[in-house]
This record gives structure tokens, C-alpha cells and sequence, in this order.
């Protein structure tokens, strides 16, 4: 599938832990405010994952032969998503 999940998944587990595991003090954000946006930003990576995926598994392959006897166009359409 790609990268994106992956990243999507870690960026929501820290985030979780920096949420409800750690007190985290950092001067100028809120103590929570780090942690929902790694959440936000993992969620994020993994509709965009998805959605990529769900592009590249559509494609469309045209071969164009040129022989003596003419040209024969060969189109091959690959329309299941991965």
C-alpha cells in the first residue's frame, strides 16, 4: 500500500501517548495540543494513503504495435482498486 499508513499509524501512537500517557509541559502549547495534532496529522496520512492507493490501482496501458500489415492498437485497462 505505501508508506503513508505507516507513518499515519506511528504519528497517531505517539500522539495517543503524548494525549493520555505523558504530562508533557511545553512553554507557549497547551499540554494536549501537541498530541491532537500528531492524531490530526496521522489520520490525515492515512486517508491520503488510501486515496493513492485506491489511484494508482486504476490505470489504463495502451501498446501501439507497428508492423507491415498496419498499426494494431492494444488497450489494456486495469480498472480494480488495489
Amino acid at each position: 500500500m505505501g508508506y503513508g499508513i505507516g507513518i499515519g499509524i506511528v504519528l497517531i501512537v505517539i500522539g495517543a501517548i503524548l494525549v493520555f500517557a505523558l504530562q508533557v509541559d511545553i512553554p507557549g502549547i497547551g499540554d494536549d495540543t501537541l498530541g491532537i495534532i500528531l492524531i490530526v496529522a496521522g489520520v490525515a496520512a492515512i486517508i491520503l494513503g488510501f486515496v493513492l492507493a485506491a489511484l494508482r490501482g486504476r490505470s489504463r496501458h495502451v501498446t501501439e504495435v507497428r508492423g507491415q500489415q498496419g498499426t494494431e492498437v492494444r488497450e489494456t485497462r486495469r480498472d480494480d482498486v488495489v
